[in-house]
């Protein structure tokens, strides 16, 4: 099973790929429609004195070159600065979207071969077999199921609270990007704008200090620094339409997540399991007490024997009573 880094890495070099795929296609072509040669004109017939008139006739105009095609590079400059900053937007959001697509799907949160192999283990009453698979196989509910089975040996309780501590910061931690989508989706927009009023500041600026005497050229240098804002928005739409369908997919798959996680933890035995550590520091002292002394029952207790409940085997002081972490009343001796 791949980890959330390798992904993240993958999706960010594909990012990258496809924005130097794009350029390189667009510059190709543009190369293209500027070698492609002009049709050339037919031959004007002979005069009667032997030579030959212009093309066109008397009165026609001058031929005009095509125009030049315009390159990724032209683009570019028209828009200004800012369209390296836009450049690196549309990077993270065709990463962002990409990640997000493939990690946030129920599948890939909560495996179905992974919740299989955690029911047998239960099913056998192997809850440490249990937690070294979620060790072993990270996702969302090994992290969530993990970090509520190193406390099955205290209560319930502390099992759930666990659980949805663990849960809230895995789904955090899953939708951060996502976020970022929200981010460009606003921001982008106003950095083309920014890169449109400095380019017409700079046109105006140029076209005062020249005259105005071609009113066409103005409405070619307001055109071309529109270019920024088209790109911002080219950028913003995007990065909002897909923040609201991930949003809407993390939202499915993390609820469908935890609810696997629930189910696996209903079948535990609490009440048969106080006491045991699972994890790290795996132990069953404890493990076999009964429920009596476990409800309540006053127990004498040495005060050099153990600085241990003997019924959760958590940490307590000396001459605590009763114990803080389940109750049991602890009789210390005199």
């Amino acid at each position: 099973m791949h980890s959330i880094p390798s992904i993240k890495i993958r999706t960010g070099l594909f990012a990258l790929g496809l924005l130097a795929a794009s350029l390189f296609v667009t510059q190709l072509s543009a190369q293209d429609a500027a070698a492609t040669p002009a049709p050339a004109a037919a031959p004007a017939p002979a005069a009667a004195d032997g030579t030959t008139p212009p093309a066109g006739g008397p009165d026609a105009a001058p031929a005009v070159a095509p125009p030049k095609a315009t390159t990724t590079a032209d683009f570019l400059k028209q828009g200004g600065f800012v369209m390296w900053i836009l450049g690196a937007a549309s990077v993270c959001l065709v990463w962002f979207t990409a990640e997000g697509f493939f990690i946030l799907r129920a599948k890939k949160l909560a495996p179905p071969a992974l919740i299989a192999s955690l029911r047998e283990a239960f099913s056998a009453g192997n809850y440490q077999e249990g937690w070294n698979i979620c060790k072993s196989n990270r996702c969302f509910l090994s992290s969530v199921l993990g970090a509520g089975l190193e406390r099955v040996g205290r209560n319930k309780d502390a099992v759930e609270f666990a659980v949805e501590e663990t849960a809230v910061r895995e789904a955090t931690d899953l939708k951060t990007n996502m976020t970022y989508l929200s981010v460009i989706g606003v921001v982008a927009p106003m950095i083309g704008l920014t890169g449109t009023v400095w380019g017409m500041i700079q046109a105006f600026k140029t076209l005062g200090s020249q005259g105005i005497t071609d009113p066409s050229k103005l409405a070619e240098n307001i055109g071309e620094v529109l270019v920024a804002t088209m790109s911002g928005l080219l950028v913003a739409v995007p990065a909002f339409v897909f923040f609201y369908v991930l949003r809407s997919r993390a939202q499915s798959a993390i609820l469908y997540a935890e609810s696997q996680v629930y189910r696996l933890l209903d079948e535990i035995p609490y009440d048969q399991l106080a006491g045991v550590r699972i994890g790290e520091n795996f132990s069953t002292d404890g493990a076999g007490k009964t429920r009596s002394a476990r409800s309540g029952v006053s127990q004498k207790v040495s005060r050099t024997a153990t600085t241990n409940c003997p019924s959760c085997n958590a940490p307590i002081t000396v001459g605590t009573s009763p114990c803080p972490n389940c109750g049991t009343v602890l009789d210390w001796g005199t």
